[in-house]
């Protein structure tokens, strides 16, 4: 894309990429809930819940939601990436310098969200994968497919050659890590400091899934979502297109299959299982997609997109709400709930707190033109202070 074609682009949002936005923060929150409700992951489960029922829910949630919502988020940001570049030449404003700034605050907000309020954070892989972005920003679309699929090709030869060469029975013992996950849940359950200091404890582990694992996903998703931004794949659609239906028909079936085999196979503790759902799991998420478009077009779903739509608007604000919500509502800071729900009240939980989100939303736009976490990113992105409620 030209900077003159970005200059005359019409500067409209796609109502499309905010559904899809707020959608993937539901799925992104029913994964992320466990780490602020329970000291205890997919690689070790806590034995107090071991009912028939936790064991189907766990199933389920590894299914249909783990791994699969960041990629659908990862892909979204990437072609945001374009929008912001045809947002910078409107204004007639330099564009990289605009992003580093961008990059910079998201990646400040991420240090101060992963540090204080839960264990994990996209925002500031997103800052430095961005960085990346921004210095691939003028190869062709050629190219950027090609490395998306060498980063992925990368990834699942990596895997497959641990799988045959590594043995990695030791770094498993169940007994430490039960005794590891106890630890975790007592600090979570104390007063601030403790909880910063299990968040700040957490970092090594997490850096090191986010270097072989996600990184690589999540920047060959920044470059197809880029790709996709360029060929304007969301703009005019009507839910009728006939490449949203084989998206589906491929999708479901591969991806719920890959997915079933991820979440039986011992999900996270399965190098072979995660290795399943890196190979399925793009599929499940574009089938998600393209349902999604398809139902906000119906006749019957335009209220579903026209409800979703002002959450993802304001995402930024709303995922570090999450964050805000699932710390008061589960740790020592607030009302102490970790380790005392099941798994099924967890996702419960994050859907409670996700309809919540909706509904602020929607009123919170209604009085202001961006979302809390938008308008200080918005003003150090820019240089300049944006209006704070929404002109008349």
């Amino acid at each position: 894309m030209t900077a003159d074609t970005a200059r005359t682009a019409p500067r409209t949002r796609i109502h499309d990429l905010d559904a899809l936005r707020a959608f993937a923060l539901l799925g992104i929150l029913v994964v992320n809930i466990t780490f602020a409700a329970t000291g205890f992951s997919m690689t070790v489960t806590d034995p107090a819940y071991d009912s028939w029922l936790d064991d189907a829910v766990r199933w389920l949630s590894s299914t249909f939601f783990g791994m699969k919502f960041y990629l659908l988020f990862s892909f979204m940001f990437g072609y945001s990436f374009i929008l912001q570049t045809q947002a910078a030449a409107r204004a007639g404003a330099a564009f990289k310098p605009r992003m580093v700034r961008r990059l910079l605050g998201l990646f400040a907000l991420g240090a101060v969200n992963m540090v204080f309020l839960i264990s994990g954070d996209i925002l500031t892989v997103y800052a430095l994968l961005g960085a990346i972005l921004l210095a691939m920003r003028g190869v062709r679309d050629r190219t950027a497919l090609i490395v998306a699929a060498g980063l992925y090709g990368y990834l699942l030869l990596s895997m497959g050659s641990s799988i045959l060469f590594l043995d990695t029975s030791s770094y498993f013992d169940h007994a430490s890590q039960i005794a590891a996950a106890q630890e975790s849940t007592a600090n979570l359950a104390g007063g601030f400091g403790s909880v910063v200091h299990e968040h700040i404890a957490i970092l090594p582990l997490y850096s090191l899934s986010q270097l072989t694992m996600q990184g690589p996903t999540t920047l060959a998703m920044f470059l197809l979502g880029m790709v996709a931004a360029r060929r304007g794949v969301l703009v005019g659609l009507t839910g009728r297109e006939s490449w949203l239906r084989i998206v589906q028909l491929v999708g479901f079936p591969v991806g719920i299959v890959g997915g079933a085999v991820y979440a039986s196979s011992g999900a996270n503790g399965n190098t072979s299982a995660v290795l399943v759902s890196a190979m399925t799991a793009p599929l499940l998420a574009a089938a998600y997609a393209a349902t999604l478009i398809r139902i906000v077009h119906s006749v019957r779903g335009r209220r579903l997109g026209s409800t979703l739509a002002p959450a993802g608007k304001m995402a930024l604000s709303n995922y570090l709400g999450q964050s805000v919500a699932t710390l008061l509502i589960f740790t020592g800071v607030g009302f102490g709930l970790v380790g005392q729900v099941s798994p099924l009240e967890m996702v419960l939980f994050a859907f409670a707190i996700f309809a919540g989100q909706v509904v602020i939303s929607r009123w919170w736009l209604e009085r202001h033109g961006h979302g809390p976490a938008e308008w200080l990113l918005r003003w150090f992105t820019n240089g300049e202070r944006p209006a704070w409620r929404r002109r008349a």
